[in-house]
């Protein structure tokens, strides 16, 4: 088999032209089941072809052939994001960031001076952890009001399902101590007072984000260009976006003047399904750059904001489920689910509460016995609270479990508060999804955990919280190998985006996607995986990142 191996590469040397670009004397993991381990790849025409020896790769070189001696270091497939927010990230780099303040007085402080420096103009991003501060209240509009008068400010928890708006932006919006809640959303209004203490969660934000302009084009693409740098640092080379029609736009206008250095799998807002359905798009449409096809919708809330879907109250407050989202309390959730699989497009469903893991379940089960028999992938994204009994219900229908790692050690450090230890056994059960025969994907859902993969990693393997408190990991049973977390974040990603022919692994005929780590994170000490860094990062065989020092 090597010597015909040898044969086809020599033959193959004769008839095409030399590499563009060869790597040797590494450890390449190539997430190929034939052939785990190689020590060299070619790239030609951004395509890998070929995988094999030192030796038997150096006969692709010409003189022309750029050659990278990796002097022992290890190369995986390009790195995939199953979950990110990527324009939101972009505008996140330039936008006030508290995820940082330690205290009230901190976050208070990091807007009054943003307000300072930009008087007038809206404040947003955020991300900040109010579980992280000393005693964990929330924050209130009258602690920002007095360094804000005339600049209007949304500030998100750093899970995205709860705001604080100051006064200014509460009376743009329109929203007062008589405002009722909306289906799906929570207004937080002081008990004695009945004033809105500046605290919005889920639907009720949606009249402060109707309030802010959009941003122009030049922004977008500026904002762009901040996220895609970051993937580029982290050897992100495929995103599966939360997208909307505009961001789109801004990633063709890149992929047309040579900027785009990932690829794109855009999700858009399962309302869309028709329109969609309408242009001939169905699952995994498109070309190798940006593709369209999965929608993606909301079952409830998230377990920080108390407003994740359980099937009984929540330990921290008895007077709560949690919060279906308002088109699961309408019947849309359903109705558009069950139309768009129908068209032949993929559902993404966001769920966290074991109760909304269960009804997206029962929708899907709905969908597949209805619709047509095919290749459907379904996905619910985040599946973080599961009920025992659905584990075979998810593999059953082939559910891919769409989970971001680094949220079991974040909110590993308070979630047992929230729903008590017994339900936090079936918490971000990453061992239990795989010992179930459920195929399980890995992301970020950056900006609420960062952008890096081997933060996830570091997450998935160790479940070593935050906080220092878990140092042999919190509900260890759930830990997993190393190997079995860099194929969620590789091949398994892949196929959650109906492309695991074209990416994934290092395979000869995928595209070039490759990353080169500083170590080996196969024999390091699994707590030192989160700190190590990409050394190069290649896209499409062009090298867009090359770590300096």
């Amino acid at each position: 088999m090597r010597t015909l191996l040898v044969l086809l590469l020599a033959s193959s040397a004769m008839a095409q032209p030399p590499a563009d670009l060869i790597l040797v004397h590494g450890r390449v993991w190539t997430v190929d089941e034939e052939h785990p381990v190689a020590q060299a790849v070619a790239v030609t025409g951004g395509r890998i072809s070929a995988v094999g020896t030192d030796a038997e790769i150096a006969e692709l070189a010409g003189p022309s052939t750029t050659v990278v001696d990796l002097k022992g270091r290890l190369v995986l497939p390009g790195l995939i994001d199953n979950h990110a927010h990527f324009m939101a990230g972009g505008f996140q780099l330039q936008s006030v960031d508290l995820r940082t303040a330690a205290t009230m007085r901190q976050f208070a402080g990091l807007i009054a001076e943003r307000a300072r420096r930009h008087p007038g103009r809206w404040i947003t991003g955020g991300d900040w952890d109010h579980d992280a501060w000393p005693g964990g209240a929330l924050p209130t509009r009258a602690l920002i009001d007095s360094v804000t008068p005339g600049t209007p400010v949304m500030v998100s928890r750093y899970d995205g399902h709860m705001g604080l708006a100051n006064t200014l932006a509460l009376r743009m919006a329109g929203i007062t101590r008589d405002t009722p809640d909306p289906p799906g959303g929570t207004i937080v209004k002081d008990p004695e007072t009945r004033e809105p203490t500046g605290i919005l969660k889920d639907e009720a934000m949606a009249p402060v984000w109707r309030m802010i302009p959009d941003a122009s084009r030049e922004e977008r693409l500026e904002a762009a260009r901040g996220a895609l740098a970051e993937a580029r640092r982290f050897g992100v080379t495929s995103v599966q976006d939360i997208s909307s029609r505009a961001d789109i736009q801004t990633y063709r206008e890149l992929l047309a003047s040579n900027e785009l250095t990932a690829r794109m799998y855009c999700r858009l807002p399962l309302d869309e399904w028709h329109a969609l359905a309408m242009e001939g798009v169905t699952a995994g449409s498109g070309g190798t750059w940006i593709r369209l096809g999965s929608m993606k919708a909301f079952a409830d809330g998230s377990l920080g904001s108390t407003t994740a879907l359980f099937f009984e109250p929540y330990d921290s407050d008895r007077t709560t489920r949690g919060l279906p989202s308002d088109i699961a309390l309408s019947g849309a959730l359903e109705h558009w689910s069950l139309s768009a699989d129908s068209a032949g497009l993929q559902l993404s469903i966001h769920a966290i509460g074991d109760s909304a893991n269960s009804m997206v379940l029962g929708i899907m089960e709905h969908a597949a016995a209805r619709n047509r028999v095919r290749d459907r992938r379904f996905r619910i994204e985040h599946a973080q609270h599961i009920r025992p009994s659905d584990f075979a219900r998810f593999a059953g229908l082939g559910v891919i479990a769409s989970v971001q790692p680094y949220h079991a050690i974040d909110d590993g450090r308070w979630a047992e508060g929230r729903i008590g230890r017994e339900r936090c056994t079936t918490a971000y059960p990453f061992a239990s999804f795989l010992a179930n025969g459920v195929r399980l994907s890995f992301g970020s859902d950056w900006t609420v955990g960062p952008l890096n993969p081997l933060q996830g990693v570091y997450a998935a393997v160790t479940r070593r919280t935050t906080d220092g408190k878990n140092p042999g990991g919190w509900f260890p049973e759930q830990k997993i190998s190393v190997a079995e977390a860099v194929r969620a974040y590789t091949i398994n990603n892949a196929y959650a985006a109906f492309e695991e022919t074209l990416k994934g692994s290092i395979v000869a005929g995928k595209v070039a996607d490759i990353v080169v780590l500083e170590r080996d994170i196969f024999e390091i000490p699994p707590e030192e995986i989160g700190d190590v860094r990409v050394d190069l990062t290649i896209v499409d065989g062009r090298i867009v990142y090359r770590r300096e020092g």
